[in-house]
């Protein structure tokens, strides 16, 4: 699916790295606050959902080849998160939904969960 879709469907808002959103495509989706659990879990094609708003979300999904990450429950981030996300090279985005109705949207879209550790 395309990450263009993906944030339409979320209602997400953009706020690093939006020149690639039409480029992106993806077919897993994970939805984890533990950054230690998106090391073991993280694969090729793989969007993450998260609550998290630190820099470290971005390092993590940096670290994993993670293109793009979607903070849930929020309309803005720390500064240092957009910047780190904008120095990484990874998508931004930020949606008000709870991670409970963002996944189900996407799984009924067909985007494919990845099961925990």
């Amino acid at each position: 699916m395309r990450l263009s879709e993906i944030l339409s469907e979320l209602k997400a808002k953009v706020l690093a790295c939006e020149e690639k959103v039409d480029q992106l495509e993806f077919e897993y989706v994970a939805a984890s606050d533990l950054m230690s659990e998106v090391l073991a879990i993280a694969r090729p094609s793989m969007i993450l959902l998260t609550g998290l708003t630190t820099p470290q979300s971005i390092r993590t999904a940096d670290v994993v080849g993670i293109q793009a990450v979607v903070v849930v429950r929020k309309d803005s981030l720390p500064s240092e998160t957009i910047e780190m996300a904008k120095t990484t090279g990874v998508v931004l985005a930020v949606t008000k939904m709870t991670m409970f109705e963002a996944c189900g949207r996407l799984y009924n879209r067909q985007l494919k969960p990845i099961w925990g550790v």
